[in-house]
């Protein structure tokens, strides 16, 4: 295993030891490592194989241990993800996939708003899967994280192996596995571990890919909805309410279960005014915008989106994003200290207004990412508007155009 000599990983990688206290020199770590592999049932020839070409990436470490470089209300959340790019680009990936969708629909019950909403969350309809500005490999990431990551370094190492069986297994190669910083890959960001035990051969093509045609991505998320989640055929996810003046917002915890006719009985009723006494079903109840803002009642089928990812912001943008690329519209009921989604054009103004102030928003394409919040936020600072949270609003194109 000549590629792999300590001297030679140690001379490339002097700092690295030092950097997350790490047991002992990558070199050596990689040649410990080697046991469990085999015991995973990893060959040799796969192992030097893979390893010779990795470099681990310790700029990982960075993204795992810090908070979250901005804070978002959940309306600007929401409007962001939910943004006028998204919903005209889910519209062309619905009619193009119409005939997969139906499969999907037909063979797990899951609706095709929600398997929408997943893959415009997850990587913009497969816009940003091999785009190297997101993703980086994933053997580097992996490596670095279960090599010198001490706080969840079972978790990082297990993942590790499953990266390594998907290849033992040749469904893809270490140069074609491709990712965000933790190793998620795909259509539908899929850890090693859900490739390997959730994916589905959808193609038909005698292996399980992520990558691609859509079509193992989609189908194998639909199946961790089943599976995993739960999910019902079927059923909505919940509904916008309506709740009486003075009610405790409190009560809306998004924690406690009551059946709709309890909440009914406290005054809750649909938008358009319809009782819920005749209703058993369980639900809880989130205002996230407090009180005045919007109420919604969350079944079941909520819950079982939100198991891809424990945020409910999250899940709740996956599911408005599929109702609003099947054509429905925004939640009805402002929200506190909101405000309305800019449009693309909109958007793009704004970046171009900040590019030539020399503040870089990584592209003028009317979408939103890092960058541009960052130009943003720098341009809030400059311009004394507070909070200076990066967030491309209103506020900022109007004081961008007042310049």
């Amino acid at each position: 295993m000549g590629a792999l000599a300590g001297g030679a990983l140690t001379g490339l990688f002097p700092s690295m030891a030092q950097a997350q206290k790490a047991a002992q020199p990558f070199a050596k770590w990689v040649e410990t490592f080697r046991a469990r592999a085999r015991a995973r049932g990893i060959s040799d020839e796969v192992y030097t194989r893979v390893f010779a070409t990795v470099r681990p990436d310790t700029s990982v470490y960075a993204q795992d241990s810090a908070q979250p470089e901005f804070v978002e209300e959940t309306w600007q959340y929401l409007n962001r993800r939910v943004s006028d790019w998204r919903i005209t680009t889910g519209r062309k990936r619905a009619a193009e996939y119409a005939t997969l969708f139906s499969r999907i629909e037909k063979d797990f019950g899951v609706d095709r708003s929600v398997m929408l909403g997943y893959w415009g969350m997850e990587s913009a309809f497969g816009d940003v899967v091999e785009n190297p500005k997101h993703m980086k490999p994933v053997f580097n990431s992996l490596a670095a994280l279960a090599w010198g990551e001490p706080r969840r370094r079972k978790y990082w190492e297990t993942e590790l192996l499953n990266a390594l069986v998907i290849v033992q297994r040749g469904w893809s190669t270490p140069q074609d596995m491709v990712g965000s910083w933790a190793g998620a890959m795909g259509h539908t960001q899929w850890m090693p571990e859900v490739w390997l035990n959730m994916g589905v051969d959808y193609d038909g093509n005698g292996r399980i890919s992520p990558f691609g045609k859509p079509d193992d991505a989609l189908a194998g998320t639909a199946n961790y909805l089943v599976k995993r989640g739960k999910y019902r055929a079927g059923e909505p996810w919940g509904f916008e309410g309506r709740v009486p003046a003075g009610f405790d917002a409190s009560l809306a915890d998004n924690k406690t279960w009551r059946p709709l006719s309890a909440w009914g009985g406290m005054g809750i009723t649909t938008l358009d005014g319809r009782s819920l006494a005749s209703y058993d079903e369980r639900a809880r109840l989130w205002m996230p915008g407090g009180a005045g803002g919007p109420a919604l009642l969350l079944l079941h089928n909520f819950y079982a989106v939100r198991s891809y990812n424990p945020s409910s912001n999250y899940a709740l943008a996956v599911v408005h994003l599929g109702d609003r690329v099947m054509g429905e519209g925004p939640l009805q009921t402002p929200w506190p200290g909101g405000e309305r989604t800019l449009t693309i054009a909109e958007l793009q103004e704004i970046q171009q207004r900040l590019t030539r102030m020399g503040l870089d928003t990584g592209g003028t394409d009317g979408r939103v990412g890092n960058d541009t919040m960052r130009a943003v936020r720098a341009f809030q600072q400059r311009a004394g508007i507070n909070p200076a949270d990066g967030y491309p609003g209103l506020a900022v194109l109007t004081a961008l155009r007042g310049r």
